[in-house]
């Protein structure tokens, strides 16, 4: 099969793409930064360039709705008048909602609050909006928090706190969130791409299981080999300090301390059920296992 992968060189693309070609797939990078086209006979686009949420906020909000919303509609309308049967896109969780009460699925009311949110998912209702010729696929992945070896961010901001021997301060807090190893995500989309009785639509991606932080903490004790520790420090006090990171830009702000403590439960049902799986290949203690062990080789 013949591929067209966008933002192949990022994180997930570089891994997706590794991984595609293993399975004896060719694999075609197209960048979007310059005067591009898109190959009209290739089987599949996979449309992963975008512009990333800013937590510090620094992003003009015109950079998501140029880069998120009006290239993916460039590209949709190609891949529209192409030969090419598959058009995946990544989407995110946050096109549908930045805090979640319960366990968000695909028919949750999408209500985003952030430039990013509100990119993306400008950028799926224009896909959605158009009729799909015959013979063609549209999907719409709306992955949670990726993670694998070589990531970085809060993961990794996690397990300097362990690996220093630091406590955690944040234990206060209880949540439970939805991970998403790229392994699993690698397997659907390799999946989505095989079967071709899986039907058109807006499809989460997230690990099986849920994992508070505090788990979190403890699973990256476990695979580094220190000892975790948990301080329960009033949850009011550390609000205010993150309040005070928002005014004179201290490492923790409300945003980083939202990301960090907030529940934010995802459901993979959908995508489980239209494949026809009961599980994905590996659990998210797996994952996670896999991703921080990485890091003790840098």
């Amino acid at each position: 099969m013949n591929i067209v992968i966008t933002g192949a060189s990022g994180f997930v693309g570089s891994n997706l793409s590794g991984h595609l070609k293993s399975e004896g797939h060719h694999i075609e990078s197209l960048s979007l930064r310059k005067n591009w086209e898109l190959n009209r006979k290739a089987d599949a686009v996979i449309h992963l360039a975008g512009k990333a949420h800013d937590t510090a906020n620094t992003s003009a909000e015109e950079e998501y709705f140029a880069v998120n919303t009006d290239l993916t509609k460039k590209l949709f309308d190609e891949f529209l008048d192409s030969e090419t049967e598959d058009f995946i896109y990544f989407s995110s969780v946050k096109a549908a909602a930045d805090s979640v009460e319960g366990v968000l699925d695909e028919e949750h009311s999408s209500d985003p609050q952030t430039p990013y949110g509100k990119s993306k998912l400008l950028a799926e209702q224009y896909l959605l909006s158009k009729p799909l010729p015959g013979g063609k696929r549209l999907f719409i992945i709306r992955p949670c928090m990726i993670h694998g070896p070589g990531n970085k961010g809060n993961l990794n901001l996690l397990y300097k706190v362990v690996e220093k021997g630091l406590p955690w301060p944040l234990a206060s807090f209880e949540n439970k969130r939805s991970f998403l190893s790229i392994d699993n995500l690698n397997f659907l989309i390799s999946e989505i791409l095989k079967n071709k009785d899986i039907r058109s639509g807006i499809y989460n991606f997230a690990d099986d299981e849920f994992i508070s932080t505090n788990e979190l903490i403890k699973i990256i004790g476990e695979a580094s080999g220190k000892k975790s520790k948990l301080w329960k420090i009033s949850s009011g006090l550390i609000t205010f300090a993150a309040r005070t990171g928002d005014k004179i830009k201290l490492p923790l702000n409300s945003e980083r301390l939202k990301k960090l403590t907030e529940s934010y439960m995802v459901s993979n049902k959908k995508i489980k059920n239209g494949l026809g799986i009961q599980k994905l290949p590996i659990s998210a203690k797996e994952g996670l296992m896999k991703t921080i062990k990485s890091f003790q080789s840098r």
